[in-house]
This record gives structure tokens, C-alpha cells and sequence, in this order.
């Protein structure tokens, strides 16, 4: 399988593709400017010589949206103009949302409140012939591009479609330390992206890279 990246050379995108290299999935990292997603993928593959199952590429956003299941990982503000772009690329596909709306007031980050309710609700309204889910929100990028740090942390998936929720649970666990749970319909995604927000305030506070893990399972 072959996962793509849309908007990959963020720091979510880059520690999501380090991640899923390292288990061997196949991953291209997408971008605008493919001389840049192919700059990034060097230096992931460079850092982690020896560590990946498979190397990561990098391509234009337009090749990344090639691959059997991808990624949104942009900008909030631009990634319902970049997956429109893409509608037809993306047609049939498990197309997964790791996005959130989120903006800086002094030393706080706040959650905004999209049109649909969340950003992946924006994205299934754009994307009417994908299977939209929603997943990884919760995770420090830091800590995901770091190979040499162990992760303990559980992933949220929510879908309007079992086969997208089936899809993302099963990526998200070949990834070692992640554990993915049912989280229900897209409407979650409202609440699990917002609870990003409280997460980036909490490592600040506390000056750490926590994640989320949820007990009594």
C-alpha cells in the first residue's frame, strides 16, 4: 500500500511519514513544490538511514494524492482549496484528516469552529465521492519524527464510512505504540479536534511532549 501525503513537509506530516517508513508502509511526502516535498524526504531518509523499512519520497501534492490511501496534513486555512483541487484524484479513496483549526492568542492555543463543524467535515463536503476519516491529531510531531522515542499514545478515529475507519485503525497500528479506537461518526471530529488545543496548552504548561492515552480498556 502506498499512503500519500498531502501538505507532508509540515512537521505532523513529517513525523507521520517517518512513522509509517519505519513499518514499512510506502509514503510520499506531498507538497505545492515538489523540489521541496523531495528536499524533506531526503533529509527524513538521510536522518534515518538504516531505520526505515522502505524510503520515503517526495512529490507534488497531485502524485501524493496518487496513492491508494493519503493524508491531509496542510495548513487549516488551505486544505479545503487544496483537496478540492484533487476531487478527482481522490474519488474512491480513504482519505484521512490529521488537520486542525487552531490559532495562537498570547501564550494559548485556541480551537476555532469551522462552517461544517470541523475540519474534516469541511473536507467530506469538498470530497463527496471520498471516505473521509478523521485521525491523529493528538500526537506531538516532535515525538513522531524522533525514531528513538518511544510512543505510547492512542489514536481517535472517526468516519462516516466502516470501511475508512477500518482502514485508518489498521494504519494507525502498524505504527509500533499507537493504539487506534472507534471514536464513532465524522461529527466527533468536532470535539477531537478542539481537544487538540487543550493538549498543546497542557505541553506548554508543562514544558512537555505528552500524548493521549486513554485507560480502562
Amino acid at each position: 500500500m502506498r499512503v500519500g501525503i498531502l501538505g507532508g513537509t509540515g512537521p505532523a506530516g513529517r513525523g507521520l511519514a517517518v512513522r509509517l517508513a519505519a513499518a514499512g508502509v510506502e509514503v510520499i511526502v506531498g507538497s505545492r513544490d515538489a523540489a521541496r516535498a523531495g528536499s524533506v524526504a531526503g533529509d527524513l531518509n538521510r536522518a534515518w538511514t538504516g531505520r526505515l523499512g522502505v524510503a520515503v519520497a517526495g512529490a507534488d501534492n497531485a502524485t501524493a494524492a496518487e496513492g491508494d490511501m493519503v493524508i491531509v496534513a496542510t495548513p487549516w486555512e488551505g486544505c479545503i482549496s487544496t483537496v478540492g483541487a484533487l476531487e478527482g484524484a481522490l474519488a474512491g479513496k480513504v482519505v484521512v484528516s490529521m488537520v486542525n483549526a487552531l490559532v495562537r492568542e498570547g501564550r494559548e492555543m485556541l480551537a476555532l469552529a469551522p462552517p461544517r463543524g470541523s475540519m474534516a467535515g469541511g473536507i467530506q463536503a469538498s470530497l463527496p465521492g471520498s471516505k473521509v476519516a478523521a485521525a491523529f491529531h493528538h500526537l506531538p510531531a516532535s515525538e513522531l519524527e524522533d525514531l528513538d522515542r518511544r510512543l505510547a499514545a492512542d489514536v481517535l478515529v472517526c468516519s462516516d464510512h466502516g470501511e475508512a475507519t477500518a482502514a485508518t485503525v489498521d494504519l494507525a497500528e502498524r505504527v509500533e505504540g499507537l493504539r487506534a479506537l472507534d471514536a464513532g461518526s465524522l461529527a466527533q471530529a468536532t470535539a477531537i479536534e478542539a481537544f487538540t488545543a487543550v493538549c498543546i496548552n497542557v505541553n506548554i504548561r508543562y514544558r512537555v511532549h505528552s500524548s493521549l492515552r486513554l485507560s480502562g480498556f
